[in-house]
């Protein structure tokens, strides 16, 4: 059986740290004489207090050590608890008063960045409540960051053994230490954040606005302060900052960190940064070609709407500027295809991710030259460096695995009256952590609020599995793993 102690201990630490971040939102309606405080005041009350049982409960002496075992636990629990005691607010406040299934999602794709909402008259809403949200997309995008570098490698999952940094030369490592890699990251995190604040502030944003937008642009999240998203302040210069800001948060950031540590060229060197652009590239001309020759739009307009659009959906953010099923079938296909592709490993990006499509194409390529010379003897390379059965494996295993998730939860939601292509769209980019769907109630100008409860925590788990890279998620689910 895992050691259940060093887990409840962190997950602790977690909650009051959740606690302490309540207050922000709480300080910011109680200015502006809005009753919504004492709803983020309680709702921090109440998990300062479990939060404060559990730290002191299971208070270990010395570092708590964690098995890969506790990591798999620590990990999925730690999103579950936070999702499930931030959602508080949100049942507490007067202004939303959602049900917990409903504040569940709405929190979940908070923290698992996806941006998916059941909320609407955003325009009018507390700025708390907005603030809020935007803090969970903070949270949630860090957290990933810290999970793919320094998690799960060592829990090898899906091929992220690859990116195991003790396994590196001493040339390849950020730092020496996995907290000083974590440091420098969250670093260029908050960085990032706010160079892309005062930018959208320069573009002609309002502060709050540019603050809340920074946060879910660089988190990939995806989650606006109005209803009509990006689509409501009617200006290409935002539009270009935060189609930039976002290509950046679905890039490998131990890369942007060493970029910002004075080389560079580290990105264009690295394989899955260059198909990244590459295939983005190609999608932004074809679907510009598109618009501009079947829509009949303007080249300049074309530009800018694609780019914005299909950075915004490839990097699995989910911000809109207008609604792209109106685009036409051609288009709107291709965008369905970039629900599973996503962004870089190593982002804040969901997906499948680009890494794992390279590793994909690089062992089925070495197939086919195996098979017309056999005894040529070549292994796979990625980056240089020749690449391990286990990874390609793994990496194979993941496949199989999103492609079976997809299929049963499709069927689960389809379960709870949506309609074939809703239940798809709406599983596809769940556990892309993507935000909108293919149809017009739950697509880029419509909300989740009409989806039945079910449905709803199902999504809610497709959006954990997706963020978690499935495995993580699913081995909790095997008797082996209780068993030891």
């Amino acid at each position: 059986m895992p050691d259940f102690r060093p887990v409840l201990f962190v997950l602790g630490i977690l909650l009051l740290a959740l606690a302490g971040l309540m207050l922000m939102p709480a300080a910011l309606d109680l200015l502006q004489a809005d009753r919504d405080w004492q709803a983020f005041v309680y709702a921090a009350i109440i998990t300062a207090t479990v939060g404060g049982s559990l730290l002191f409960g299971f208070r270990l002496p010395g570092t708590p050590a964690f098995s890969p075992r506790e990591g798999f636990l620590l990990t999925t629990l730690g999103w579950i608890v936070m999702s499930g005691f931030a959602a508080l607010p949100f049942m507490l406040a007067p202004t939303t008063k959602l049900g917990f299934a409903a504040a569940f999602f709405e929190c979940m794709s908070g923290l698992t960045t996806t941006g998916a909402s059941v909320l609407s008259g955003l325009d009018s809403m507390p700025r708390g409540l907005l603030l809020w949200r935007a803090l969970l997309h903070l949270v949630g995008g860090i957290g990933i960051i810290v999970m793919a570098v320094a998690v799960l490698p060592v829990l090898r999952v899906g091929g992220m053994q690859l990116f195991r940094m003790e396994s590196s030369d001493k040339s390849e490592k950020l730092r020496p230490r996995v907290s000083q890699v974590s440091a420098v990251l969250i670093s260029v995190y908050f960085s990032l954040t706010a160079m892309c604040a005062i930018a959208l502030i320069l573009a002609g944003m309002r502060p709050f606005d540019a603050v809340t937008h920074a946060m879910a642009a660089i988190s990939t999240g995806g989650f606006s302060t109005h209803d009509a998203s990006v689509g409501y302040f009617q200006s290409p210069a935002v539009e270009w900052v935060l189609a930039f800001f976002m290509l950046v948060g679905g890039s490998t950031f131990t890369l942007l960190a060493r970029a910002a540590q004075g080389d560079p060229r580290a990105l264009w060197r690295d394989t899955q940064t260059r198909y990244y652009l590459g295939y983005l590239a190609v999608y932004i001309a074809a679907i510009s070609l598109w618009q501009v020759v079947v829509n009949g739009r303007d080249w300049v307009t074309a530009l800018r709407s694609t780019t914005f659009n299909v950075v915004s959906v490839a990097t699995t953010t989910g911000f809109a500027s207008e609604d792209f099923l109106a685009w036409g079938t051609f288009p709107i296909v291709m965008i369905a295809v970039l629900y599973f592709i996503g962004g870089c490993t190593g982002s804040t990006a969901g997906g499948i991710k680009v890494f794992r499509f390279c590793i994909l194409g690089v062992a089925a390529r070495w197939q086919i030259r195996h098979l017309v010379h056999p005894r040529r003897v070549q292994p796979p390379v990625y980056n240089g460096a020749p690449i391990e059965e286990e990874v390609v494996q793994s990496v194979l295993s993941f496949f199989v695995f999103y492609i079976g998730s997809f299929a049963l939860l499709s069927i689960g939601v389809s379960a709870f009256g949506l309609e074939p292509l809703a239940a798809l769209s709406a599983v596809a980019q769940a556990l892309g952590n993507v935000g909108p769907a293919l149809t017009p109630d739950i697509g880029p100008v419509g909300n989740y609020g009409g989806v039945p409860s079910g449905a709803l925590w199902l999504l809610s788990f497709a959006m954990l599995l997706g963020r978690l890279e499935l495995l993580t998620v699913i081995v909790l689910f095997s008797r082996t793993f209780w068993r030891g």
